[in-house]
């Protein structure tokens, strides 16, 4: 593998998407079987502070589309297509409150990326992410291998 760039992705998901099974795409397939990306950085963090939203938030980073996701199952590290999670907590005086976040760093993106936030309490507001990645030239046996190995996952 040889690094040929970084690549950054932010923007933003709700909550109400996530509970209805529609995570945050983060397209990435270039349509080549060539290109792979690493997660290096992951963090959320609530668009509102004001004194009547509940800024404090979880994501998480999956290689596949998992659908609904429930709360009770929102961090499992037993799903291999899981790879990256994040905490946020904030208050309307406390500024941005960044959290801890973990990933998994034997992670190989050949495909796209999905975001699932959850917030506290009945905040519905939107969840900022920012999402840092390393750009590789791979060979066509390792992306047809990593695709292989992700769909086996789903």
């Amino acid at each position: 593998m040889k690094k040929i760039g970084n690549y950054t992705a932010r923007g933003i998901v709700s909550e109400s998407e996530t509970e209805a099974g529609l995570p945050q795409k983060v397209p990435l397939f270039d349509g080549s079987f060539k290109t792979g990306y690493r997660v290096i950085g992951f963090k959320v963090w609530a668009s509102s502070y004001d004194s009547s939203s509940s800024p404090d938030c979880i994501g998480k980073l999956s290689k596949n589309d998992l659908g609904i996701s429930a709360a009770a199952n929102f961090f499992r590290a037993d799903d291999d297509n899981q790879i990256a999670w994040a905490t946020s907590a904030g208050s309307s005086d406390g500024g941005l409150g960044f959290g801890d976040s973990i990933l998994d760093k034997d992670n190989l993106i050949v495909e796209d990326l999905y975001v699932y936030v959850r917030t506290t309490g009945t905040n519905t507001n939107a969840i900022n992410y920012l999402i840092e990645m390393e750009k590789y030239s791979i060979s066509d046996w390792q992306g047809a291998l990593s695709m292989a190995r992700d769909r086996a996952q789903e």
